[in-house]
């Protein structure tokens, strides 16, 4: 495994060893101490698997506010997406930029990204299927999510009618929201 570093602090893109022969190929997708290895301590408590059916669906930006914020691990399994994260930790010298990593079956690429951050991405092909592993479960009062098309943050999503769902249609700009990060 191979920790790549992006142009935001902590936010980093897992490259894993795949080994191939004629028989096809295997590959760990996650193990706790590569990870402890690569500096990464956390203590992963939840799987969660998404099918979008259609090209141009988009998810996002979502995120959980403190104290049930989340580390995510998001690979995708099927098809191919363009995964994003935006840093919304007041005070970090990268606030409100964003990132954005294509992931896919084939590349086996897997995007980790921290607490303090919104997560969203788009479908690039039919049957995309999305799987990412979480450190706090799900919690209703806390989740949030922004609008993702949000001047403000600005990113290049490179669509102009993404598939959405009302809570995405619906989300509030980034300074309407609650959300509190601190760096």
């Amino acid at each position: 495994m191979e920790l790549i570093k992006t142009n935001i602090e902590d936010l980093y893109i897992i490259e894993p060893q795949v080994f191939k022969d004629n028989r096809g190929w295997f590959m760990e997708s996650y193990s706790s101490q590569k990870f402890k290895e690569l500096g990464i301590d956390i203590d992963f408590i939840q799987d969660n698997h998404s099918l979008s059916k259609e090209k141009g669906v988009l998810r996002g930006l979502h995120f959980q506010l403190e104290p049930k914020e989340q580390n995510k691990l998001v690979r995708c399994t099927r098809g191919k997406i363009y995964d994003v994260a935006v840093d919304l930790r007041e005070g970090s010298p990268t606030y409100k930029e964003w990132f954005g990593v294509e992931l896919s079956a084939e590349n086996k690429r897997q995007f980790l990204i921290p607490k303090g951050f919104a997560h969203g991405f788009l479908t690039l092909s039919e049957n995309a299927e999305v799987q990412y592993k979480v450190d706090e479960y799900y919690a209703p009062q806390y989740d949030r999510s922004i609008k993702y098309n949000d001047p403000e943050i600005n990113v290049n999503w490179k669509i102009e009618n993404p598939v959405l769902s009302d809570k995405d249609k619906n989300a509030p700009l980034l300074k309407d929201s609650d959300c509190d990060f601190k760096y």
